[in-house]
């Protein structure tokens, strides 16, 4: 009985050693991935109007932190939401916009590269 307990715990000191090795060897990174989501009205998301340049339009949602390609798309409107947001344009720019916003681009809208959620 008592080689079957000692057995218990070597194997348990080892099972616990293993993971404390794997967690101080493994990266330690954000865990979150923007998420291209369905739009809902009364959801806080990220939400944006744009048009391609061959006359497409589209209206996009967002959640979640994190960085996605936009397709150089023209944007029209950008409500952000309960986000912080920066967009990067074709020019090479990049704009913070808070979180809470809504803007509109009638005249020059912008041309959108990348999108990040903060």
């Amino acid at each position: 009985m008592l080689s079957k307990t000692k057995r218990v715990a070597r194997s348990a000191t080892v099972a616990i050693a293993a993971a404390a090795a794997f967690t101080v060897v493994m990266p330690s990174g954000n865990a979150f991935a923007i998420d291209h989501v369905e739009c809902r009205g009364g959801e806080n998301f990220l939400k944006i109007w744009s048009h391609s340049g061959d006359g497409r339009s589209s209206v996009d949602c967002y959640a979640n932190k994190g960085r996605t390609g936009f397709g150089n798309w023209w944007v029209d409107r950008i409500s952000t939401g309960n986000n912080d947001l920066i967009y990067y344009d074709a020019n090479g720019d990049s704009v913070r916009i808070n979180r809470w916003t809504d803007i509109t681009f009638p005249h020059r809208p912008p041309k959108v590269k990348d999108i990040e959620i903060l």
